[in-house]
C-alpha cells in the first residue's frame, strides 16, 4: 500500500482501513486481514506501558515498537506517531522524523496540531518525509484542552479545524486524521480535501477509519471510548474480529450513529 494507492481509493470512493499495532505478531495478523494502514501509535504509552496518557512516550520507544511492527508488515503502509515534544520546532521534527524512518522503518510520520505546524510540515515534506496531520482531539495536548472532549462543537471551533485542515494540506500533508469531531464537520472536511481523511470518533463519511487495536478487541483496561466497538465479543477470535472490522468499514456499517458525535 502506498500513498498514491490511498489517494486512488479516495477518488474511487472505496473505504480505507487502519488499526494501531505495536508488535510483530499483531502486525502479522493485521496483514492477514488486509488492513491498509498500520499505525504505531503513541497510544502504546497507555495500552502497553500502563501510563494514564501518551505524554511519557519517547522517540526511542516509538522506534523500538516500529521496528517490531515492520518485521510483521509486508503490505500495509506503516505510519508512526511522533511523540510529545519530539517536533516542538521544525529542526527537532526533522531530526526525530529522520530517526523514525531511518531506524524504525516508518513510511509516514503523524503529528498532532493545527496551524502552528505548517512550517514543520513544509520542512518535512520538502525533504521527502510524508506527513499525516492530526486535528480535533489531540491527546498530547490533553492537559491544555482539559480532558478527552469532543472538539469542533462551536462555530469558532469548526472554522479553526476546517481552516487548519486546508492549510496543512497546502503545506504538504499527505493524510489527515480527525479525532472526536462531529460527524457533519468530518464529512465537510473529507469532501473539501484531496488527501485521504482518517476518522476516529468522526463519523462514517471519512475516507478511512482507525481504532486502537486493544479497544476494538475489548482488552484495554478501564472504560472503552464511546466511538469504539468490541469486535472480538461478536466473533470469538482475534483474526475474525479484525476481519469483521475491515468488512464493516468497507461496507460503511462502522462507525454507526451510536459511535458518532453530533
Amino acid at each position: 500500500m502506498t500513498l498514491t494507492q490511498l489517494r486512488k481509493l479516495k477518488r474511487e470512493g472505496e473505504k480505507i482501513t487502519c488499526l494501531t499495532a505495536y508488535d510483530a505478531s499483531f502486525a502479522h495478523l493485521l496483514e492477514q486481514a488486509n488492513i491498509d494502514i498500520l499505525l504505531v501509535g503513541d497510544s502504546l504509552g497507555m495500552v502497553i506501558q500502563g501510563h494514564d496518557s501518551t505524554l511519557p512516550v519517547t522517540v526511542d520507544d516509538m522506534i523500538y515498537h516500529c521496528q517490531q511492527v515492520h518485521r510483521g508488515c509486508q503490505q500495509a503502509l506503516l505510519m508512526v506517531d511522533m511523540p510529545f515534544m519530539s517536533y516542538a520546532t521544525p529542526n527537532l521534527a526533522l531530526k526525530s522524523a529522520a530517526r523514525l524512518m531511518g531506524e524504525g522503518y516508518a513510511q509516514v510520520v503523524k503529528l498532532e496540531g493545527g496551524g502552528w505546524l505548517i512550517e514543520t510540515v513544509q520542512v518535512l515534506t520538502e525533504r521527502g518525509i510524508p506527513v499525516c496531520a492530526h486535528l480535533g482531539l489531540t491527546p498530547q495536548s490533553i492537559h491544555q484542552i482539559g480532558g478527552y472532549r469532543v472538539q469542533g462543537k462551536t462555530e469558532r471551533g469548526v472554522e479553526r479545524i476546517r481552516d487548519d485542515a486546508v492549510a496543512l494540506q497546502q503545506a504538504g500533508a499527505s493524510l489527515l486524521l480527525l479525532e472526536c469531531v462531529p460527524g457533519q464537520l468530518a464529512e465537510e472536511i473529507t469532501a473539501l480535501l484531496d488527501i485521504p481523511v482518517i476518522g476516529i470518533g468522526a463519523g462514517v463519511k471519512c475516507d478511512a477509519q482507525i481504532l486502537v487495536l486493544y479497544d476494538m478487541l475489548g482488552i484495554t483496561p478501564g472504560k472503552r471510548p464511546s466511538f469504539s466497538k468490541d469486535f472480538l465479543q461478536e466473533t470469538g477470535s482475534i483474526l475474525a474480529a479484525i476481519e469483521a472490522f475491515v468488512k464493516a468499514v468497507k461496507e460503511g456499517t462502522f462507525p454507526g450513529q451510536e459511535h458518532t458525535f453530533e
